[in-house]
């Protein structure tokens, strides 16, 4: 039987090419999103054997609504190889404004809590099998703090400590856990922005490189690899200089 990769926010930008990318080296897939319409519109485009892919509308910030899809897909398609929690939102806010807080509830929901949920139907019978390969996608946004993207900024850098802890957990199971951190891709979610992206690369190169990443088993990647330079000076840049060097730059906007 076809090897089967389980990928959320699967309905537009990183998922979407990700979905493409592992239905091209001959995955079966299974898509999940809150707009299951949209999948079934691109695989319809994409001209995708219906026999290959099973779509499964859930909202990633209700715990049980991800939990029962998981569930759902171990019945009707068994066991995936590769889950890959990539669901995510990015709001530009201001802690203060009230408003702002409840926005930064949801992208914690989303980006967090929604990743832990991903993969929690698939721990144990990966543990059993004691094979698979649990992926978060982060992104370089977590390595240090930038203006206007408190709650973005906060949340991938809590995906980034969640996938290491769940790595220790998991050592010596079989089970594996990656964590790819992208820069800038250019999607739906990116092309909101109103300020410089630098190396920003198309979703599908970036597929590319992450489905290698994954296949390797590699525990931490940046993507692109330039990016990778950039949030290791960003980490050693001592405060001070960060802070006159962040003074220059636009700050992500509210609510966008």
């Amino acid at each position: 039987m076809l090897p089967l990769v389980l990928i959320t926010g699967a309905s537009s930008g990183i998922g979407q090419a990700l979905a493409k990318q592992y239905y091209d080296a001959g995955y079966r897939l299974a898509l999940v999103a809150r707009r299951a319409h949209a999948i079934a519109a691109w695989a319809q485009t994409e001209s995708l054997d219906a026999a290959r892919y099973q779509i499964y509308p859930a909202d990633v910030t209700d715990i049980d609504s991800i939990v029962a899809a998981g569930q759902q897909c171990l019945q009707l398609q068994g066991l995936p190889d590769v889950v890959i929690a990539n669901a995510g939102i990015s709001i530009g806010v201001d802690s203060a404004q009230r408003e702002d807080l409840d926005a930064m509830a949801q992208v914690f929901a989303t980006n967090n809590t929604g990743m832990a949920a991903t993969f929690h139907p698939f721990i144990g019978p990966m543990r059993a099998r004691r094979s698979g390969t649990l992926v978060g996608i982060a992104s370089v946004a977590g390595i240090r703090g930038l203006p206007g993207h408190g709650a973005y900024c906060a949340s991938k850098a809590a995906a980034i400590s969640y996938c290491e802890s769940l790595r220790g957990e998991l050592r010596g199971t079989g089970v594996q856990v990656v964590t790819i951190a992208p820069g800038y891709i250019d999607t739906p979610l990116t092309q909101k922005n109103r300020y410089p992206m630098p190396f920003l690369m198309p979703a599908k190169a970036f597929a590319q490189r992450a489905f290698s990443t994954i296949g390797a088993g590699t525990s931490y990647r940046v993507i692109p690899w330039q990016m990778g330079w950039v949030a290791i000076l960003l980490r050693l840049l001592p405060n001070a200089v960060l802070d006159r060097v962040m003074a220059s730059q636009p700050r992500k906007h509210r609510g966008s």
